[in-house]
């Protein structure tokens, strides 16, 4: 199935195997699960290049190898050269792997250093070369000869199709085994089974996976319920609710209220008003450098310097639940005085009750920052955020640079994003929204969303105050702040698709309001009040 036809849940290699397993036990043996899955395979050789042209399938010592095996039965079945090498002893295979090498027929190579130097020098690059070697479980580096061939074998040219993962590549972190020790060769295809895992998604996996087919290999989707995945991808079909459209019950404030603050560059803070105000009802651009603004927007509520905030404040006091505020794009925190500013307008903020998103200026404020002396870090709360108890609505938006100040015993090389989001979201009790190419949602429970739609094009100044807009205006809303920032993740992502390559922030809050009004897919299918999950 295509990208856009991805489960979205994101299992595992344990996930993986617990799913295996509960398919054996009711009642599909392993070796027709391993059958089709190598099948699978074959196919996609096939569609990557036409027979009869050699093909090397290298295969490893546990069920990735048994995988392999059955694909070269089948392609030679279907007229291919097939050479096949495996790395290990074949009387130590065993299970269902086994019963794949007893049913190949042709020749076959093991894989030692005098074997792999020998290939490496022979210049008959095969066509395609099936990376069966260590799949998604792998507990140590890919490296040696064997990684080194498979290098070589590409660099010549030869078309790779990965076996589950590429060889080398984490599935639960989409990280390198090993580190510098570790390796993984890109692969053209990778064919996996039954879900995606979490290493398909994450980077540098997404990058050296290629195409990814996902293919059903006939496990029942409902030992989903007993396996209980807490990863998943972020599209609208993962959503416990829907976005919130207005009834004709509502009035400008039921709808959500959203303050943001402004400061220094006020362009930032206009721009997440901007796109609060396509889901809020009411939008208030308050605090320092507001007084300068001409009112451009007219429907946006402008209440200059500390009285706006104050006021601002007070409102929060009253009607909580319906209120957000956005602080950080733009406030500045070029001196202590100011980072302590934002640091207490935070703490002030969360402890009315109300949602509150903290990005940018309002990050770096609570950062231990060269420049500035670091602040007084309560106990509860890790670099001195206000900790978030349960019921509070608290959201942090960082980029990996602000992640890295805000958690630096999160941030090393060892750790992987979607740990590293989880842990920063179980410390604060906030949902953290860790921003990149493969943006991860993490709340303090455990859950995860994996972004895998957002598009290059939003690497451009402002579209971060955009998403912060749209996370605060959810909030204010109803929304708790994990569905909050789900939803928000995917709508700033599917806007900045349907606007392509050119785009600036100034763009995204129309897009956004296009998608709302015309559903997931323009003049095909429309929201029902916004409609749910599709």
């Amino acid at each position: 199935m295509n990208n856009a036809e991805w489960p979205v849940e994101l299992l595992t290699a344990a996930e993986m195997g617990a799913a295996d397993a509960r398919a054996i036990t009711a009642g599909t043996p392993g070796h027709v699960l391993m059958r089709r899955a190598g099948r699978a395979v074959s196919d996609a050789v096939g569609r990557l290049s036409a027979p009869p042209g050699p093909v090397l399938v290298l295969c490893g010592p546990g069920n990735n190898g048994g995988d392999g095996f059955v694909a070269a039965t089948f392609l030679a079945r279907r007229g291919w050269s097939v050479s096949v090498a495996l790395l290990g002893d074949p009387g130590r295979l065993s299970g269902d792997a086994a019963t794949a090498f007893a049913d190949w027929n042709g020749p076959l190579e093991i894989i030692d250093d005098s074997w792999c130097r020998t290939m490496a020098n022979d210049q008959r690059t095969p066509a395609v070369v099936v990376d069966a070697l260590f799949g998604a479980g792998l507990s140590r580096p890919f490296n040696g000869a064997p990684a080194m061939l498979l290098a070589r074998l590409r660099q010549r040219g030869g078309r790779i199709v990965a076996v589950d993962v590429p060889s080398g590549l984490d599935g639960t972190t989409g990280r390198i085994r090993g580190g510098d020790e570790g390796r993984a060769v890109p692969a053209d295809v990778t064919v996996t089974f039954f879900r995606l895992k979490p290493g398909h998604c994450l980077q540098p996996g997404r990058s050296i996976c290629g195409r990814t087919d996902l293919v059903d290999i006939g496990i029942d989707p409902t030992v989903l319920h007993v396996i209980a995945p807490t990863a998943h991808i972020n599209r609208p079909a993962a959503w416990d609710g829907v976005i919130p459209a207005p009834t004709i019950q509502d009035h400008k404030y039921s709808r959500g209220h959203v303050v943001v603050l402004g400061g220094e560059m006020i362009g930032a803070a206009r721009l997440a008003a901007a796109a609060a105000r396509r889901l809020a009802g009411y939008v208030t651009l308050a605090g320092e450098g507001v007084d300068g603004i001409c009112a451009v927007e007219p429907g946006l509520v402008l209440r200059p310097g500390g009285g706006g905030w104050e006021s601002a404040m007070s409102a929060a006091v009253g009607r909580p639940d319906h209120m957000a505020a956005v602080i950080g794009p733009g406030a500045g925190v070029g001196d202590a005085a100011a980072a302590e500013r934002l640091r207490g307008r935070a703490r002030d903020w969360l402890s009315t009750g109300a949602g509150l998103v903290l990005d940018a200026d309002g990050l770096t404020a609570f950062s231990p920052a060269p420049d500035l002396p670091a602040p007084d870090l309560p106990t509860d709360g890790a670099a001195g955020l206000p900790k978030s108890p349960k019921g509070h609505r608290l959201v942090l938006t960082p980029h990996s640079g602000e992640f890295a100040r805000l958690f630096p015993d999160l941030a090393g090389n060892d750790t992987d994003k979607l740990s590293s989001a989880r842990a920063a979201a179980r410390a604060t009790g906030a949902v953290v929204v860790l921003k990149g190419g493969d943006t991860v949602i993490a709340a303090p429970d455990g859950r995860a969303a994996v972004s895998v739609d957002g598009p290059a094009s939003l690497a451009t100044a402002g579209t971060g105050d955009v998403l912060s807009g749209l996370i605060g205006a959810l909030i204010a809303a109803g929304k708790p702040p994990f569905d909050a920032a789900r939803m928000s993740v995917w709508l700033h992502g599917e806007a900045a698709k349907r606007l392509g390559v050119g785009l600036v922030a100034e763009d995204l809050p129309a897009a956004i309001a296009d998608i709302l009004r015309l559903g997931p897919t323009a003049g095909r299918r429309t929201f029902a009040g916004m409609m749910p999950a599709w």
